[in-house]
């Protein structure tokens, strides 16, 4: 795994967990990450991940019926 250093500013309302969730809901929202792999990215269970989404505005529910199959298939 890679890592690397972010500096917040200091007039941002985020917090380390905060900004993973986020950072971890973009890219499941761009397709980059599964939900089950930004849960991962993100130190939460799938099921937390799913609802913290909903706070950043990201849909769990993908328009591809691919996504959906795999979503079951991977349950």
């Amino acid at each position: 795994m890679k890592s690397f250093t972010v500096n917040i500013p200091e007039n941002l309302d985020f917090n380390a967990t905060e900004l993973l969730i986020y950072f971890a809901s973009k890219l499941y929202e761009d397709g980059k990450l599964s939900a089950g792999q930004a849960a991962d990215f993100a130190g939460l269970s799938k099921r937390a991940f799913i609802e913290m989404a909903g706070k950043y505005g990201i849909s769990i529910f993908s328009s591809s019926n691919e996504d959906l199959y795999n979503d079951i298939k991977n349950a």
